[in-house]
């Protein structure tokens, strides 16, 4: 997916997503590591995605060891500067049924 990264406005890609929310990766989803990132596939509806940046790797498959998207972003590495881009590529994560929302409550992480 182009732009994955880019500053977009995230109400415009899924308006179901809010980052106060936990999410985790979908169980039918296959992160493969690559230089640039990830290859991402989706077994169910066989869309392929980019995730074309090493943090974002890593952010999404800790998601799901947080109560929040925000809580997750802030036990990570990215600068708090880039954390607008993050979630404009998280909602296009979730609009594109690669992350799915944790309904059951998520017990945070020590610190």
């Amino acid at each position: 997916m182009r732009g994955l990264l880019s500053p977009t406005d995230i109400a415009g890609l899924d308006p179901a997503f809010d980052p106060a929310r936990a999410y985790r990766l979908h169980p039918k989803v296959a992160l493969r590591p690559e230089p640039f990132g990830a290859l991402a596939y989706h077994y169910g509806n066989r869309r392929l995605n980019f995730l074309r940046a090493p943090e974002l790797v890593v952010l999404v498959r800790s998601l799901a060891e947080h109560p929040s998207v925000d809580a997750a972003l802030a036990a990570s590495d990215v600068d708090p500067r880039r954390w607008p881009a993050f979630r404009s590529a998280l909602a296009a994560l979730r609009a594109s049924d690669f992350l799915e929302e944790v309904t059951e409550e998520v017990t945070p992480c020590p610190a």
